[in-house]
């Protein structure tokens, strides 16, 4: 057809082809606009149904935070960020829908909606994206961060790669290997119901994506309260308490130890009387009891741990016992601090039987008195040995004793310090003038108060300087201006003594000072 001379008539006929090939062209079948048309409606229903679904869920999520609220209140709260997320793109894109079928009376006439100009004029301005086109991507961007934010890095993968794929909005390339904007590849040049339909889809994965999400979201912390790891061995025996001889008739059972699991109400009994809230609290999943033990015997906690599931009340019975004594075969004796007592000094002691109250307990031994209770103090005076005798009296008036023997040693020498160390200290001459001398019982469990009322000072190559007190006096600060450098300074004869005591200490160990200048 272009080549050649030719005539006025064929090329008016050329043309007319030409032009009848572009309208082919450019105007797309009746049948392809229905068919999206269809596709478009088939996605909508679906889009309600998951609608739906979605709006169930978060109802019976919202429930379950109500009635749960520590196993359900923070997915409960993951889950209203996905919503609000989601919801803001899903309902822009229904204006931008809207905005496009506007000029079209019905809405269900797809053969008709064949032409592009809506979003050609909104979206594109001089082969340039407009700012309506820009605030379009920048509504997918925002959803697609603020999702993937929500998301910890290391869940749900699955998901995390969906949301990438279908909300990318880089550069596309082209069959023809032409790269364009996401934008302009998608919806550029496209008939109305085509853009629409598009549209649609975005919506359906913004309520798929939502639903999976919540979904997995809801199993994930069921599987944890369901897991074996918020199990524990229990033991569960007919009685708490077995006599020598009998025969045991305990059992292994699991048990939750779920922090998250609460009951929403308490009605307990202890021997037929009603607990009040100040005599238990729940914590780590489990009501623990402020109770006394009360008096010897067997008691019954009776009653039920109620729960709220799906706003009906579900009610666990409770049906235990304990008991506040155990037959014994021998007494309990121990010193608190240490396996032997220290003579002169008042060494606390705790004697008793068990399954026998303290008021049905007596002990015996030199020295040896009660404070109150089970607690008494041992403050022997001669011998290398004392002997504490335990007696009681079982329920049944069996009585029974028992005798252990404790070995008496003195108390350690104490350690001289200046200004709290012991042994060599290095130290500045004008330090070594205001600083205090004591004395320290070295790894001794008892702070016994110690006293020190003197000392002995002395300077190489000067006279020993007797002082009273605790300080250097002046005779001895005048002693000490004729030290030099890296001479050593004794501290000796301290005289200690434990205030309120009349005990005698072993001779106090002396201090030496290095000085440093």
């Amino acid at each position: 057809m272009a080549g050649g001379k030719l005539s006025a008539r064929q090329k008016m006929i050329n043309l007319m082809y030409l032009v009848f090939i572009a309208m082919l062209a450019l105007n797309m079948s009746k049948e392809v606009l229905s068919a999206f048309g269809l596709l478009n409606s088939k996605i909508s229903s679906a889009n309600t149904a998951t609608e739906q679904r979605n709006v169930a869920f978060m109802d019976g999520l919202a429930t379950k935070a109500a009635e749960q609220p520590e196993q359900y209140a923070a997915v409960a709260e993951k889950a209203q960020s996905v919503s609000v997320v989601s919801e803001e793109l899903d309902n822009y894109i229904a204006e931008v829908k809207a905005g496009i079928l506007a000029e079209y009376e019905d809405k269900t006439e797809y053969e008709v909606m064949d032409k592009a100009d809506y979003l050609n004029q909104k979206w594109f301005k001089g082969g340039k994206i407009s700012p309506e086109g820009q605030a379009f991507i920048d509504k997918v961007d925002a959803y697609r961060t603020e999702m993937l934010n929500i998301l910890p890095a290391d869940t749900y993968p699955d998901i995390r790669s969906s949301i990438e794929s279908n909300f990318a909005t880089g550069e596309v390339e082209d069959s023809e290997g032409v790269k364009k904007t996401w934008l302009s590849y998608n919806y550029e040049g496209f008939p109305a119901i085509a853009s629409v339909t598009k549209l649609t889809q975005m919506q359906a994965d913004i309520k798929t994506t939502k639903n999976e999400l919540l979904q997995k979201m809801l199993a994930g912390q069921q599987a944890s309260a369901l897991s074996f790891t918020q199990y524990n061995t229990l033991l569960e025996q007919s009685k708490s308490a077995y006599y020598s001889g009998e025969q045991f008739d305990g059992a292994i059972v699991l048990g939750r130890k779920d922090p998250n699991t609460k009951p929403n109400e308490v009605e307990l009994t202890l021997d037929g009387r009603k607990l009040t809230e100040s005599q238990y609290t729940i914590e780590s999943g489990k009501v623990k009891l402020n109770i006394g033990a009360g008096a010897p015997g067997d008691h019954k906690i009776e009653g039920n741990l109620i729960f709220l599931e799906n706003g009906e009340r579900t009610e666990i019975p409770v049906n235990l016992a304990f008991a506040t004594i155990s037959k014994p075969n021998a007494a309990v004796i121990a010193a608190d601090k240490m396996n032997v007592v220290y003579r002169g000094v008042d060494n606390p002691m705790t004697v008793s039987i068990p399954g026998i109250p303290d008021n049905k307990v007596s002990a015996s031994g030199a020295g040896l008195s009660k404070v109150s209770g089970s607690k008494y103090v041992m403050r022997p005076q001669t011998g290398n040995t004392v002997n504490i005798t335990a007696s009681g009296t079982l329920p049944d008036g069996q009585r029974v004793s028992s005798s252990s023997e404790f070995r008496i040693k003195g108390i350690p020498a104490p350690a001289g310090t200046i200004r709290g160390e012991s042994g060599r200290v290095p130290m500045q001459r004008n330090g070594l003038e205001i600083s205090s001398v004591g004395a320290v019982l070295e790894d001794f469990d008892f702070d016994l108060g110690l006293r020190v009322t003197g000392f002995s000072f002395k300077v190489p190559n000067q006279p020993t300087v007797v002082v009273s007190g605790t300080t250097l006096n002046a005779q001895a600060k005048n002693a000490l201006r004729s030290a030099k450098r890296g001479d050593v300074v004794s501290i000796f004869d301290i005289n200690t003594s434990i205030t309120g005591s009349n005990v005698k200490l072993r001779k106090t160990a002396p201090v030496f000072i290095e000085l440093s200048n």
